[in-house]
Formats: structure tokens, sequence, C-alpha cells
């Protein structure tokens, strides 16, 4: 059995003085605190888990609120962790941004956060800035002691389930394969990668702030975001679970170390690849066009036309070779929105490191 915390979090306040509060459930061996903690409100963090020996992984979950799938990961490892000997301490927070979770949304309305409406673009945070900076900075006093970092998340529904990691990092990379998902994308980041990246503040994000503090970090994209499915459940629970063995929180019952599965899967690169829309109007995918697809460049892969002269305004094809990892099905497109996105496949003997 694991002692286990339910601390209650104030993240930060609202105009109206109202705290906005998530949960913090930390995950111990034992012997590290006093049992039957559950509930605790605003309780000091400290105490338990720091007397705690051996590794820590914060794994947190709806960072962006339409993303529901890691929130039911979080509660469906509740039992099982409760009910381990853990050999280190986890720290799972099911709702990393309750109010994008309660408007069911991506971004916080303008009215919370005009500067930074996404929480994942102001990682490590600051406890004097604007709202999600704030919130970020609280909840980085847990993933900034953290050893590993899995930071769950969910794409849209036909979108092929993967993992996220930071290109060249091989702590990062051996987490990724860990955790286990047949594709994995490889993102560059700064000076290696292409302009857009700087443009989105992608330095922003937790799992770049925290690789850059030396914390291996991944972000694992499970399909279906706005309903729960149990495939994409299961899958997070799965991974997360081989992320934590790896991590030596989880032991086998004997007490000897827990083994991981061997990885052979897909590696890819180039994260930002994608097809978009030249123009608006209704996307129609090409009818033979499926994600886990391998295209080459110039395969065609859909139209956009116009809905009220039925002209064909875009053709759209592959502009690289790869992987085709999402393909958008909600058919009404604007200018600029990803239709199709292609990973690269990266090369054996490439292996991420340069």
């Amino acid at each position: 059995m694991a002692d286990h915390e339910a601390e209650r979090v104030t993240l930060a306040r609202l105009p109206s003085g109202v705290a906005l509060k998530t949960t913090v459930h930390t995950y111990a061996p034992e012997s590290a605190g006093d049992a039957g903690a559950d509930g605790a409100d605003d309780t000091d963090r400290t105490a338990g888990a720091d007397a705690a020996e051996g590794p820590t992984v914060y794994v947190q979950a709806a960072q962006h609120g339409r993303e529901i799938n890691g929130a039911a990961v979080c509660r469906q490892l509740h039992d099982d962790l409760v009910a381990a000997d853990l050999a280190g301490t986890a720290h799972v927070v099911p709702v990393a941004d309750p109010l994008t979770f309660d408007t069911v949304s991506y971004t916080t309305p303008e009215a919370y956060d005009s500067v930074n409406p996404n929480m994942n673009r102001c990682w490590p945070g600051d406890p004097d800035g604007t709202l999600h900076e704030r919130m970020a900075a609280t909840l980085w006093a847990y993933a900034g002691d953290a050893d590993f970092i899995v930071d769950l998340h969910t794409g849209s529904r036909d979108m092929l389930t993967h993992t996220v990691y930071l290109r060249g990092d091989d702590d990062c990379r051996r987490l990724a394969e860990a955790f286990g998902t047949d594709l994995l994308l490889a993102e560059s980041a700064g000076e290696d990668a292409d302009e857009e990246w700087a443009s989105r503040n992608f330095g922003g994000k937790l799992r770049v702030a925290a690789t850059r503090e030396g914390i291996p970090s991944i972000t694992p994209e499970l399909a279906h975001n706005k309903e729960l499915v149990d495939d994409a459940i299961e899958a997070g629970v799965d991974g997360t679970t081989r992320a934590l063995r790896h991590a030596g929180v989880l032991d086998d019952r004997d007490g000897e170390e827990a083994s991981v599965p061997a990885w052979d899967g897909t590696r890819a690169r180039n994260h930002l690849g994608r097809v978009t829309a030249s123009e608006s109007g209704l996307f129609r995918a090409a009818a033979d066009l499926a994600i886990g697809d391998e295209v080459v460049e110039g395969k065609y892969v859909g139209e956009v036309y116009d809905p009220t002269t039925y002209e064909v305004l875009q053709e759209a094809t592959a502009d690289r070779s790869g992987v085709v990892y999402s393909v958008a099905r909600e058919a009404t497109v604007t200018a600029g929105q990803t239709l199709v996105g292609i990973a690269i496949r990266l090369d054996d003997e490439e292996r991420e490191i340069e």
C-alpha cells in the first residue's frame, strides 16, 4: 500500500477574490508519512512526500480543458497507485487548468488572461505574472522538483496516438519509448527548429521548459478530445504505468525492479509538418487517406471547395513524404488551418544523436 494525499491547491485568484483551485494527488511509499491523509485541504505538500526515498514523477492532464481523456487516465491510475508498493513518489494533477476545463476550451477567455491565454506557453511560470503564469508557477513547485514528467494531452478524433519529446535528448527519448506509443515525434527546439516554433512560443511548453532544466519530459497525445473514449484512456493508463516503471517509482510485487517492454515503433521528426488550407471552405479528405498511412511528397490528400459555388479552391497535396498522423474530419476549415499532419520518418542511422 502507498500513502496518498489529495491536496486542494490554490493556483491563483480571480478578480472577485475567488480562489482558483485544483487537486494535486501525491502517492508515496507508506513508510514516508502517515497513512490515511486523503482529503487534506491546502496542506503543506512537503509533509510525508519529502521523506520518501527514490525518484519522483510528475503527471498532469487537462492543461487544455477540452482534452479530458488524460484526466480519466489519472482517475483510473488512482487505485493501482494506492495499492502499489511504491519505490518513489508520484504527483498527479488531473486538471491542470480549471478555467479551460470549465469552458471546454483550449485557451482561456480573453478576460482572464489576454497576454497568455494558453497555459502551455508560459512555463515555468511567474508567481507575480499573469493568471496563467501564476498557475504554472504554483504547479512548477511540484513539476520542477520531479525526476521525470508526463504531460498528458489529447488530440482530435482522427489522430494517430503519439508521444512528443525534445529531439536530441536521449533521456526524453527513452522515456517516450517507455510510454510505448507506436509513433514518437521528435520536436526540434530553439535554433534547430523552424521559424514557427519561436513565433508560437513553444519554448514555454511544460515539456520544453522542464527538459531545459534537466528533467526528462514527454507529451503523449491521446486520440479524441471532448469525449471519454476507452481505447484512448487505456493507452494513457498503460503508457503512464510503463513510464512510472521506467522511472523506478513502480516495482514488481516481489520488490524486484519492474521491467518495461522493449519499444519497436516509428520514430519521426518535424512535429510542425502539416498540410494547411490555402483557402477557407469545406475540406473533403481523399477517400483512401487514413492515419498511419505512408505518403509520398505530392500525393493528393483532399480538396477544399466553396460550398456556395461548388468551385474547388485547393487540391491539397502532401508537401513531404512521411507518416500521416492527423486528418481534419470537421469539414469546415479556414485559411491556414491544418488539414493533414505529416511526420518525416527518421533514418535509422540518425537515431536522434547529432
